[in-house]
Order: structure tokens, then C-alpha cells, then sequence
């Protein structure tokens, strides 16, 4: 018996039609499966995150949940981002970083007298910046596909600056600038991620939501991450 499919209205592969009112068609339908899908997944990490601090789950949970996730993204989504089967490993994968993100939020409400208000604040920024730039990208109908190389450029490496700073600081050295600075570029680097995949959305360039929806939800978390750590040195986290 397959299995049911409740993102219905476009092939999970996608396929853009030659004539111009069914490509239309088809851009519009992969972009409203991809919020719809976007929506259910954050409801869903938003979900797990509170069970997580629930029960105090400890910060090694977080590195094992972030660590399957990681593997998860690489090997698995790509396998089944072309069939219903890849919207259940979508929900595993932000379940998991959604778990996770559990002890971080604990760590920052037990560290800080204010620490739910720098929680809450860092939720409010992450939702306004990606509902502005969604809409942004959505109503001016520009093509942002050339921030594209200098967004994963960029990414691969604040990670590889990410893993020095983590090495360095196992020998007890840790460089605050360097972190704040970390954190501010992922910022930045996430927000052009959100203008160029809902770019390459509208443009007709990704027309598999599954795919779509993972890289939009990567990018919300890493933000709201990087918009915590920043929020955290604002308040005196040292």
C-alpha cells in the first residue's frame, strides 16, 4: 500500500512545463507546498524543542541529534527528496535539530535572569527577518540566484572557522571576536540563503519542494542560532 502523499498539486520531482501559464502553475504550486511543508515541519522542531526542555535533555543529546541530522541531510534526503517517503525523513530531520535545540534554550534561560525574554526575542527576529525577505523576494520577483556561490562559499567558511574555534578552545584557548564574528556572518549568509532558494523558487529553478523546504528550514535555524549567541553577548554572556 504507498503511501499517501498530503502535499498534493505538483510532482514531488517537479517539472516545468514549456507553456508559460503551466510553468506559472507550477512555481506557484511548488511554492505554496513548500510553506505548507515549511509550516507543518517548524510547528513540528517548535514541538520537539519543548519536550526537550521538558525534560532536560542534556547538551550531549543536542550534538547526537545534530550530528544524526548532519548525516541525515547528506545521505538520506537526496535518496527521497523525489518521493512522499522524503517529506517523513524531513520531519525526522528538523524533529531531531528541533530536540536539540532543547539544552541550547535551557542553557540560556538557566544562564541569564532574562534569559526566556533572549529566547523569545531571538524566535521574533528570525520569524520578522524571514517573512520580510520571503515576501521580498516574492513581490519584487528579483532573481537572486547570483548570491548563490557566495552564499555556500561562505558558509563552508564560517564552518571550517567554526571548527577551529572548537578545536582551539579543547586546548583552552577561546577568541570571543572571533566567535561574535562566526555568529555574525551565518546571520548574513543565512538571510541571502533565504532570498536566493525562494528566488530559485519563483524563478522556476527549484521545483522540488521537499529539497526547497529542507534548505529554508536549515537556513531558519542556523539564523535563529546565530541570533541567540549574538543576543546572549548583548546580555553579558561571556
Amino acid at each position: 500500500m504507498s503511501t499517501p502523499n498530503p502535499f498534493r498539486g505538483v510532482p514531488v520531482t517537479g517539472s516545468t512545463a514549456s507553456r508559460g501559464g503551466s510553468s506559472a502553475l507550477s512555481t506557484n504550486s511548488v511554492l505554496r507546498n513548500t510553506y505548507l511543508l515549511l509550516s507543518a515541519t517548524l510547528l513540528f522542531s517548535a514541538l520537539m524543542a519543548g519536550v526537550s526542555m521538558a525534560i532536560g535533555a542534556p547538551r550531549g543529546a543536542g550534538m547526537v541529534c545534530s550530528l544524526v541530522s548532519l548525516g541525515l541531510l547528506w545521505f538520506v534526503v537526496p535518496r527521497t527528496a523525489n518521493s512522499a517517503n522524503g517529506i517523513w525523513v524531513v520531519f525526522l530531520v528538523t524533529g531531531l535539530l528541533g530536540f536539540g535545540l532543547g539544552p541550547v534554550m535551557n542553557s540560556y534561560i538557566g544562564r541569564f535572569a532574562n534569559g526566556s525574554q533572549i529566547v523569545m526575542m531571538a524566535f521574533g527576529l528570525t520569524g520578522s527577518i524571514f517573512v520580510g525577505l520571503s515576501a521580498y523576494a516574492v513581490k519584487s520577483g528579483r532573481d537572486f540566484s547570483f548570491m548563490r556561490g557566495f552564499v555556500y562559499g561562505g558558509v563552508m567558511l564560517a564552518f571550517v572557522m567554526s571548527i577551529g574555534l572548537l578545536v582551539a578552545s579543547m586546548f583552552g584557548y577561546y577568541f570571543q571576536p572571533l566567535a561574535l564574528a562566526i555568529s555574525a556572518m551565518f546571520a548574513l549568509l543565512m538571510c541571502g540563503m533565504i532570498l536566493s532558494q525562494t528566488s530559485d523558487i519563483i524563478h522556476g529553478v527549484e521545483t522540488n519542494y521537499i529539497l526547497a523546504t529542507i534548505s529554508l528550514y536549515v537556513a531558519i535555524y542556523n539564523l535563529f542560532v546565530s541570533l541567540l549567541q549574538l543576543l546572549g553577548f548583548a546580555a553579558g554572556d561571556d
